[in-house]
């Protein structure tokens, strides 16, 4: 049995609520006041149904933003994490349903590759670039110096 348990951590919904902490103190920073899991209606056709992004903007708030956040890792041999880059082109299109009035944020962490020399944002913005909407920010958050670096 494999145990995809993150390394020192209670659980991995631990490690993804502390990290959209982590977001949600960032965009405060910025002024811009998140809450967590907020619906928005998506779809391709006139029908639209409900999806949760992890974080967005209240309905009353006058700039509207949605966040995904990921604090995925390469593998612990250095492979690429292929079931997560899914979860990745999920997250970008459920982005590119979203009504085109939101700024759409994808809020990683930085996990360097130390062989390949390139963070995974870096790996996935050159690998499935095709698959990001225009309109999708990536920022990268260091955990080391606490710095967000926007991708794209």
């Amino acid at each position: 049995m494999n145990n995809f348990q993150r390394i020192n951590s209670i659980s991995n919904a631990h490690v993804g609520r502390d990290f959209e902490k982590i977001a949600l103190k960032h965009f405060s920073q910025q002024n811009i006041e998140l809450v967590k899991d907020v619906s928005i209606l998506v779809g391709v056709r006139e029908t639209k149904k409900g999806h949760r992004f992890d974080l967005g903007t209240p309905d009353e708030a006058m700039e509207k933003v949605i966040v995904e956040c990921k604090s995925h890792r390469w593998t612990t041999g250095g492979n690429t994490p292929s079931a997560k880059m899914t979860v990745w082109n999920e997250a970008m299109y459920y982005f590119y349903l979203a009504p085109n009035e939101y700024r759409k944020v994808f809020f990683i962490l930085k996990d360097v590759n130390i062989k390949r020399n390139e963070t995974l944002g870096e790996y996935y913005i050159r690998i499935y670039q095709h698959l990001i909407p225009e309109n999708v920010e990536i920022l990268e958050y260091d955990e080391e110096n606490g710095v967000v670096r926007r991708l794209i």
